[in-house]
């Protein structure tokens, strides 16, 4: 046992949540080795580089981090601004992974093929808890862990537009105009979208960014047309609260949006599925399917699937994990997490009780670990890592010491009944079981975003919590 010990701990993944675990295993004087796929710190955070999240920067910072970047003299930002995803990478995420204790232990354009247990497949018992996790990366190379916090993300898996679950007919035929949810359309991306016709599907924040971006482009080129296409019956959901939200950002964001609708600039589609889609002559044919029967065809040169996200295990695929069949999730928190019954304030503080598979020492965390679930907070992350790291150190009081605070702060709702859209999905939740002994201030998200020009920094209240909730 002691020679299982001595290995280092796998983290895959150098975003907010991967950085947060490495942040932690030093503090508990833990060896680790940090993979990331990318060539930079936090490589997925810089794909929505451009795109500016509503909580402030006092939510976005793990506490462990936070510690190590002061004690080498950080000058922090304004922690009541609200910054963009490349500033996050960039003043945050970049100077944690330079720090002396964490550096020499990343390994980036280190993608990882596949996790398995040395000498053993899945269905050997005999000895597996003291056997070394093997770690295969697409180059060959092989590592072996004592555990693996798995910090890999979604982003690189986004749902097919297909509203069965399963690609749309022809989907795999129209990659060439697919774009990925958040594109850069008034940067980068804009020649892509200028004076075209651009449907975007989904009914979330990511959605509701692109949109009013493709709104402003349309005023500046000429024939740029854009059609929003959602499966409900209402958009209620994505608008929000408007002036009664209590984030402002988030407000003024479903507003904008409303606005866009009524005036005739946004074409909404509702009550919809997607059924097929053609390519010809350099479009996309889209037959859509009304919640009637009906079949409407939109002809299109751009699609942006802001459908959400999925998680992909099968890297894990020679692991025991124990995944609950619907959710994606351990079994153990998709009932914590069901966007069914909970938004993302009401999902309770859980840790490494609730991420535990029967493959002893792998630990699925951020992201990943909700699955299909979209109501993930960047926060959540943190305490969860904070929770694993504890117990490989054999803290376990510390471990099942979960706590975090999510106040109310506003109209959101995950809920698909329309019926339920002006709830408030920020509510206090309860503690999950095994209880915590109390609640930490401070919750963040990952894509619950506004375009970078519509916030000021004086549009989050000091304390609030502006962010995360109903990601896409």
């Amino acid at each position: 046992m002691s020679a299982l010990n001595d290995l280092p701990v796998v983290v895959i993944g150098a975003g907010p949540v991967g950085l947060a675990a490495a942040a932690h295993l030093h503090e508990r004087g833990l060896p680790f080795t940090v993979l990331e796929a990318g060539d930079t710190p936090g490589a997925a955070v810089r794909q929505w580089g451009h795109v500016r999240v509503f909580s402030p920067w006092r939510y976005n910072i793990d506490p462990a981090a936070r510690r190590l970047l002061d004690e080498a003299g950080w000058i922090a930002p304004d922690l009541e601004a609200l910054p963009t995803g490349a500033e996050l990478a960039d003043g945050y995420l970049q100077p944690l992974a330079e720090l002396p204790p964490l550096k020499p232990h990343l390994r980036y354009g280190a993608r990882v093929e596949a996790i398995s247990r040395m000498g053993l497949d899945r269905l050997r018992t005999a000895g597996r808890d003291t056997t070394p996790f093997l770690i295969r990366l697409t180059n060959g190379d092989e590592l072996l862990a004592r555990a693996v916090i798995d910090a890999s993300g979604t982003w690189s898996t986004p749902n097919v537009l297909g509203a069965s679950g399963l690609p749309a007919r022809g989907e795999t035929d129209v990659t060439a105009y697919l774009e990925h949810a958040l594109p850069d359309v008034l940067g980068a991306d804009r020649d892509r979208f200028a004076s075209r016709h651009t449907l975007v599907v989904g009914a979330g924040h990511s959605a509701a960014n692109t949109l009013l971006s493709l709104a402003e482009l349309a005023t500046d080129a000429p024939g740029t047309e854009v059609t929003w296409a959602i499966r409900t019956t209402s958009p209620a959901r994505t608008y929000g609260g408007g002036d009664a939200d209590a984030l402002p950002a988030r407000g003024a964001l479903g507003s904008r949006l409303r606005a866009h609708v009524d005036a005739g600039r946004i074409r909404l589609l509702t009550g919809f599925s997607i059924h097929a889609l053609t390519p010809a002559d350099g479009r996309v044919t889209v037959v859509v399917r009304h919640t009637d029967g009906t079949e409407e065809h939109v002809g299109v040169d751009r699609i942006v699937a802001a459908t959400g996200f999925r998680p992909d295990h099968t890297i894990a695929a020679e692991l025991r994990l124990d995944l609950d069949p619907v959710m994606g999730a351990t079994r153990a928190l998709a009932p914590l997490i069901d966007p069914n019954e909970h938004s993302c304030g009401t999902v309770p503080p859980h840790g490494v009780d609730q991420l535990t598979h029967p493959e002893d020492g792998y630990y699925a965390v951020g992201m990943k670990s909700y699955g299909r679930a979209p109501t993930f907070l960047m926060a959540t992350g943190y305490e969860q890592v904070r929770s694993v790291v504890a117990a490989l150190a054999g803290d376990w009081d510390a471990a099942r010491d979960v706590q975090l605070d999510l106040p109310e702060t506003g109209v959101c709702n995950s809920n698909p009944d329309d019926s339920a859209s002006n709830d408030n999905c920020c509510a206090p939740a309860p503690t999950a079981e095994p209880a915590g002994r109390g609640l930490a201030t401070g919750i963040t998200g990952g894509l619950l975003t506004a375009p970078a020009n519509l916030v000021t920094l004086d549009t989050a209240p000091a304390g609030a919590q502006t962010g995360g909730c109903c990601a896409s």
